[in-house]
């Protein structure tokens, strides 16, 4: 039988778990270090981060910067900016990774797989091909690249994408 070593996940292990309160999705964006905290974009109601625990290279989160639980929890405006920033995420990975497809969705409470009660969209881009059988017989996942060189690559088209937006809207 063969080993996998993957090394990386014991930072993941070994980090102190965040105190009873901690709210991850209002807290990042006051760091202030969008690169610490993953932001790839920031709308006027919502922002775009990478997931930590990424399903696939370039998972996204599009959350709302109010925190609700559940959609219809939201405005209609910021119903419509959490959409265009999900919009915005898709233009994003399709220009950085070239995905073939994407997985779009929410988790609506614990019961669905909400870890977090704050709103967030999940937008994972998808390859042909890409599930192969370590998630099913070695209960590991595969992704090719850092998170900080993924948020780099990220954070640099979406800052061209956004400046080009806002040129081309006046």
């Amino acid at each position: 039988m063969s080993q996998l070593h993957p090394y990386w996940r014991m930072d993941y292990i070994e980090a102190p778990r965040p105190p009873d309160g901690y709210r991850p999705f209002t807290e990042l964006p006051a760091l202030g270090d969008d690169r610490a905290a993953l932001i790839v974009h920031r709308a006027p109601l919502s922002y775009l981060m990478l997931n930590r625990f990424p399903y696939n290279p370039g998972h996204l989160l599009a959350i709302p910067y109010r925190e609700v639980a559940d959609l219809t929890d939201l405005t209609s405006t910021e119903q419509a900016d959490l959409m265009a920033t999900l919009v915005f995420g898709e233009k994003l990975l399709r220009a950085v990774l070239k995905p073939d497809a994407f997985n779009l969705g929410f988790n609506l409470g614990r019961p669905a797989g909400g870890s977090v009660e704050h709103l967030h969209g999940h937008l994972v881009p998808r390859w042909s091909g890409d599930n192969n059988f370590m998630p099913v017989i070695g209960q590991t996942r595969i992704l090719p690249q850092a998170l900080d060189e993924t948020w780099q690559r990220l954070a640099a088209e979406a800052a061209r994408m956004a400046a080009a937006g806002a040129a081309n809207s006046e």
